[in-house]
């Protein structure tokens, strides 16, 4: 890996830590497409995974997820805090398990 490749990944992850939006795009492409990236990504972003809380929500179709899930977002952003949301479907019969990027 050239100093430039480490360079540009240590931009992205200080540039999405900031909140922008494309920059954690573009790290969620190079982990998707297995870049020969992904353990420099990986070993930026780890010194920072301690920082998040992770909730996980569930349950059947229709029961109130999304809605759950945008009434906890608007709460967690009206005191300040950032929110990304990852929305899963694990049933998808296409991949197996798609990300909902459409939220």
């Amino acid at each position: 890996m050239t100093t430039r490749n480490r360079a540009d990944v240590e931009a992205l992850v200080t540039r999405a830590r900031a909140g922008d939006h494309r920059a954690v795009a573009r790290l969620i492409s190079l982990v998707e497409d297995a870049s020969p990236l992904l353990r420099e990504v990986s070993t930026r972003l780890v010194p920072h995974a301690g920082e998040a809380h992770v909730i996980g929500i569930t349950g059947s179709p229709g029961v109130g997820k999304s809605t759950s899930t945008s009434a906890l977002v608007g709460a967690l952003r009206s005191t300040g805090k950032r929110v990304g949301v990852l929305a899963v479907d694990p049933s998808s019969p296409f991949s197996g398990g798609a990300l909902l990027g459409d939220r």
